[in-house]
């Protein structure tokens, strides 16, 4: 035998956390309006000054600067993505380039309220209102199962019952001098309640609903009644408007020219018709509510105030045409008393020295005046221009999940298909038409690609000929320009190019036809059968080796029976051809390899002494075709439980396994699977603990960076032979992930974590079933590649996900998964202002399991935004939560977690900042209202919810492996598992049978989703929150008793366990119903979920109140002071 090597066939004997900074209640000082925390507009620490060109970690350049750039930044930097990571050296402020504020008087029934409008109050206090020290919600009697959050609410505390006419409000002009109003009212935190009067005691049940501050001058002819004259919110219905005669917008930024209408054609044309004698414009905010509840609009800019003296005379609409854009959102000089020429159809402004003093004067009335009429609303809704006051709108997410926006593209294209949103996505659906554009709507631009996703109906094309650019390679789509018959133009280079007879035939009617027959121009996901020439070498067969960790904390979790049935299982089911090949080794102190050749009737074990050198005793025999000896592989995986059942040594020898692996795959490729259950500590790569348990709640998170390269030098040779490692962590202490996970991260790999695994716990028995036989049995492509193409002006800057890049825009993917996503940062280098649209192409080249090389090809194409409002009005909030939560992961291994806390903040700031500067409405201090675009209304809520996940929190427990498993899961989801796992859904399910809907003749149950507060929850209640991974079922101490004896089979609250991780099925309706439910939300992911069932008073019933996320945390701000913070950023 060769040194170091012996037969063996006897058993052996044997962040700064930005949050925490936070003052508690009623504990600020300073000057009112102070911020919360010391996070000044768009500072950072020289540590994030962005430089020129970005690279993601993975890149092979080893002097490429890191994802979030050190170096300072220049101002004619392309500046794509989110100024918060990549500009943290504040440009010219926003406030710097509005006009000045100017203030009106205070209304007489305006609550002296400064950081919230006016919020009815409970039933039960009908007199009472909050005082400026006060929480924005009332106060509720009724029991909450978490003290640290907001009180509960009633739903019947927000609508207040429709009542007569009340008084009108006199005309501005019939104010009192400025003198006689006290000046506004500081800000504080919130604090106790204190009792006003001022309040409709009559009120009905439902959703909450916003209220106005200031009342319109009249009602107008048709819509809601206005509720009251002194603040009080207004009914709301979602619906189709109300009848009525029609109205006319006053003049808007971005409006088109009279008889030059770009909106919708159902839009009335023609002379406008005069209002009604005694009819005024409408100046209320939100008396007139359409669609979103608490939806309000506002006018930007001065031009939409009546003049003194008009006011309570008949008022016309404009006649003329609207004020440029530009000229509303950039005053060439401040508002002022300054007389100006008239507007056509506009009364002449008043001369100075006409408006009363201005001094001392609440600034509410300011924002009040310039808000939208009813008709400039409805407008707003046809040109998808609403917004919404984030202060006033407390339900803000929508009960049932809501369709990504559809991408419009011009005439030409309008019917064209477009990529599948579940596929490609952009941050924003109408791209800037330049970079300064870009810069000043504060938003990141960028993509997120799920480009090997299930599909059940995908075109297949197998040709001689792939129809391509000769100029940029780009596949020819929907998207290209047709001259003639025999030529296209390309629509990312825009180069002429001819086309292949081969294209112009139609096999069917055997003739020359239309080219936009072909399935090509049809679909805008498409897969081609590669001839010869996409071939470097001939397709690689499947080739799957398992390493499988037994030493002795292995051997007591119990995982490898778990694991070898499973793997026995699932056989048949691994993908591949009669070219298969498996292999197994097993690891501790030393390398135990598997002969199984046809000279022997059992599988031979042979263990390798000297892991210093390590070397294969019989490659052949190690690697064998799966087909040929199933049955002898079949009687190893039974046999290696047993070998390895005994006492072994406390040792692994990780390192030293995993370049036997690649010694024994570099010749063919293939994927290594790995099985870790404790930290290698012998032989190369070992490692030592890093982990203080004492610091797993500390404000700053270290060692998130690996402690060798090893690992990502080994997966760097890996990737080069085609050989991607995916890890199972099945840890039951500390492993060092963040080193680990190199192996997978740059290999195109798969992390997977069970914490604190034992097979004896049945519920993580299940997971680890679950999830290996997904893994075993889903589609796989070998030795892939893939590169993204833009319209010319636009570039990819950065990359995130699991890869190598081995060009400048080529990454390499040894395997490539359906459950694997990636993301993408752009650039605009040119004006794209010439253009009608811009296209992004992503094409994948793979190895199927088959032995077929195949090129998937996706292509989306986005129109051109040319203002700032249509910008933001375009947002993808999702999509943009996706792409920061890939770049926070990055910037907390580059620089540090605060920084990139503090990034996630500032981004929420910019934008509304960018909002403010595009609608001219009050800043900070000036305004009681946060307003932000319709589709951006949720972003600061996914924000804060993103920084309180497992990967960015900071001020509670968190093992550091648990931590890096959850940065690991946020850079490589798809969009759809990225969002659940950030913000969960939470379900009632103890009224399943008021929500259902007929599927297939078939009850389905569809309850509505609940916002994660823990106002939602009821003491009569039972939930279901889901995250993804794992399904919580919530009981509540009231909860009925038919409702435990349909769902549980008990009657009494009493008789459940504290804790269960099974959820009997009953013969009943009520038992049917929820298993079904349960089921349709599996149906959508990888594999089933797990359940689990707490009390409200279970000792691990933190498992479901942590998830409760706009809650308030002893580290972290609740929503409203998240709210509360971002406004006094806000410029």
């Amino acid at each position: 035998m060769s040194r170091g090597f012996c037969v063996s066939l006897r058993r052996p004997n044997s962040g700064i956390q930005v949050m925490s900074n936070v003052p508690p209640y009623n504990s600020s000082s300073g000057p009112p309006n102070a911020p919360l925390g010391p996070y000044a507009f768009n500072q950072g620490p020289p540590s994030q000054f962005a430089g020129h060109i970005k690279q993601d970690a993975n890149s092979n350049n080893p002097t490429n600067a890191p994802a979030f750039n050190n170096q300072a930044n220049h101002y004619n930097q392309s500046a794509n993505s989110s100024p918060a990571f990549n500009h943290p050296i504040a440009p010219p402020t926003l406030q710097a380039m509005q006009p000045p504020r100017t203030s009106y008087k205070q209304i007489p029934n305006q609550s002296p309220i400064g950081n919230l409008q006016n919020i009815p109050l409970s039933s039960a206090s009908p007199n009472s209102l909050y005082n400026t020290n006060n929480l924005s919600y009332p106060v509720n009697q009724t029991r909450q199962i978490n003290d640290n959050a907001p009180p509960l609410i009633a739903s019947s505390q927000y609508q207040p019952i429709n009542g007569p006419p009340m008084a009108i409000r006199p005309p501005v002009s019939q104010f009192q001098p400025a003198a006689s109003f006290p000046p506004p009212q500081p800000q504080f935190p919130p604090g106790p309640m204190t009792s006003q009067s001022n309040q409709l005691p009559n009120q009905i049940v439902g959703p909450p609903r916003s209220n106005a501050m200031v009342p319109p001058i009249n009602p107008p002819l048709c819509g809601p009644s206005i509720a009251s004259s002194m603040g009080l919110p207004t009914s709301n219905v979602n619906g189709p408007s109300l009848p009525g005669p029609p109205s006319f917008p006053m003049s808007r930024p971005n409006e088109p020219p009279r008889n030059q209408m770009r909106g919708p054609p159902s839009l009335p044309m023609g002379p406008m018709q005069a209002r009604p004698q005694n009819q005024p414009m409408s100046l209320d905010p939100q008396s007139q509510q359409t669609g979103f509840i608490g939806h309000t609009n506002n006018l930007s800019g001065p031009q939409s105030l009546p003049m003194p003296g008009q006011m309570g005379q008949q008022a016309m609409p404009p006649m003329g045409p609207p004020k440029n854009s530009m000229q509303s959102r950039y005053p060439q000089m401040p508002p002022s008393n300054i007389q100006r020429p008239p507007t056509q159809g506009m009364p002449p402004q008043a001369p100075q020295g006409m408006y009363p003093p201005m001094q001392n004067q609440v600034p509410g009335l300011t924002q009040q005046m310039g808000q939208l009429s009813v008709t400039q609303q409805g407008f707003d809704q046809l040109w998808g221009h609403e917004m919404v006051d984030l202060l006033q709108c407390k339900h803000i997410l929508p009960e049932y999940p809501e369709e990504p926006a559809e991408i419009r593209l011009g005439p030409q294209f309008s019917d064209a298909p477009n990529c599948s949103p579940e596929i490609f996505r952009s941050t924003i659906n109408k791209i800037p038409d330049t970079n300064s554009l870009l810069q000043k709507s504060r938003l990141p631009l960028g993509i997120l690609i799920h480009p090997f996703k299930d599909l059940n109906h995908l075109p297949v094309i197998q040709c001689t000929t792939i129809v391509r650019c000769r100029a940029c390679r780009t596949y020819i789509n929907p998207f290209v320009y047709f001259i003639d018959a025999k030529r296209w133009k390309c629509n990312l280079c825009y180069r002429v190019n001819d086309l292949p007879e081969e294209f112009q035939y139609d096999p069917v009617s055997k003739s020359y036809g239309d080219p936009t027959r072909r399935p090509e121009i049809k679909s805008a996901t498409i897969e081609f059968i590669a001839p010869s020439e996409y071939m470097l070498r001939p397709p690689q067969p499947a080739v799957y080796l398992f390493l499988l960790d037994v030493s002795q904390i292995a051997r007591d979790s119990g995982y490898l029976q778990v694991v070898c049935e499973n793997i026995k299982e699932n056989l048949e089911q691994l993908p591949g051809d009669a070219r298969t090949q498996i292999g197994f080794i097993c690891y501790d102190a030393h390398i135990h390899y598997y002969l199984i050749s046809d000279g022997l009737t059992r599988p031979k074990e042979m263990t390798v002494l000297d892991i210093d050198e390590i070397f294969l005793p019989s490659p052949e025999s190690l690697l064998v075709n799966l087909g040929e000896h199933r049955e002898m592989i079949r009687e190893l995986l039974t046999l290696i439980p047993r070998r390895h059942s005994l006492p072994g040594v406390p040792a692994s020898a990780l390192g030293a396994a995993l370049q036997a692996a690649y010694k024994l795959m570099a010749p063919t490729g293939g994927r290594i699977t790995v099985f870790q259950t404790c930290l290698p500590n012998i032989g190369p790569g070992a490692l030592q603990s890093r982990e203080d348990p004492n610091a797993r709640s500390s404000k700053d998170v270290a060692h998130l960076n690996p402690a060798t390269d090893f690992y990502k030098r080994l997966a760097l040779d890996c990737s080069g032979a085609q050989i991607a490692v995916d890890l199972f962590l099945l840890s039951s202490q500390y492993c060092d992930l963040a080193t680990l996970s190199g192996m997978s991260k740059f290999s195109a790999g798969t992390v997977y974590h069970i914490p604190v695994f034992n097979a004896s716990r049945s519920w993580q028995a299940a997971q680890l079933r679950n999830m290996l036989t997904r893994y075993l049995t889903r589609k796989i492509g070998f030795e892939a590649v893939m590169r993204v193409r833009c319209t010319r002006g636009i570039a990819i800057h950065t990359f995130h996900g699991n890869f190598f890049v081995r060009s400048t825009d080529l990454l390499s993917l040894p395997n490539v998964s359906p459950d694997a996503g990636f993301g993408m940062q752009l650039t605009i280098e040119e004006s794209l202002s010439d253009l009608q649209q811009v296209c992004f192409q992503a094409a994948l080249l793979y190895t199927s399991s088959k032995g077929e090389r195949r090129i998937r090809v996706h292509t989306m194409a986005l129109p051109i935004a040319t203002t700032l409002t249509d910008v933001l009005h375009a947002a993808d909030q999702q999509c943009i939560v996706g792409l920061l939560s890939k770049m926070a992961v990055d910037r907390c291994v580059t620089a540090s977690m605060s920084e990139a806390k503090e990034a996630l903040i500032n981004v929420a700031i910019d934008v509304l900042s960018a909002h403010k500067l595009s609608q001219n409405l009050p800043a900070g201090p000036a305004s009681s209202s946060l307003h932000a675009p319709l589709p951006l209304r949720l972003l600061p809520m996914y924000l804060l919810a993103l920084l309180k996940t497992k990967a960015l929190r900071t001020g509670t427990s968190t093992r550091l492996d648990e931590r890096v498993a959850a940065m690991c899961d946020l850079k490589c989801h798809p969009l759809a598992q990225l969002i659940r796992l950030v913000y969960p859904d939470l379900y009632p399910i103890h009224s399943l049978a008021q929500h259902v809907h007929k599927e297939d003749e078939e009850l389905v149950p569809d309850p509505p989703r609940l916002q994660l507060t823990s106002e939602r929850i009821n003491l009569n209640g039972a939930y279901l929150l889901d995250d993804g991974e794992i399904m919580i079922v919530y009981i509540c101490n009231s909860v009925s008793p038919a409702f435990l004896s349909e769902t549980f089979g008990v009657t009494a609250f009493s008789q459940l366990p504290d804790e269960a991780t099974t959820l009997p099925r009953l013969e009943n309706e009520g038992s049917a119903m929820l298993h079904s439910f349960i089921d349709k939300l599996n149906d959508d992911r990888p594999y089933p979920s797990n359940v689990l069932v707490l009390r409200d008073n279970s000792p691990s019933r933190t498992r479901f109140t942590e998830r409760l996320v706009e809650d308030r945390l002893e580290s972290a701000f609740s929503y409203y002071e998240f709210l509360q913070h971002v406004k006094s950023q806000v410029k």
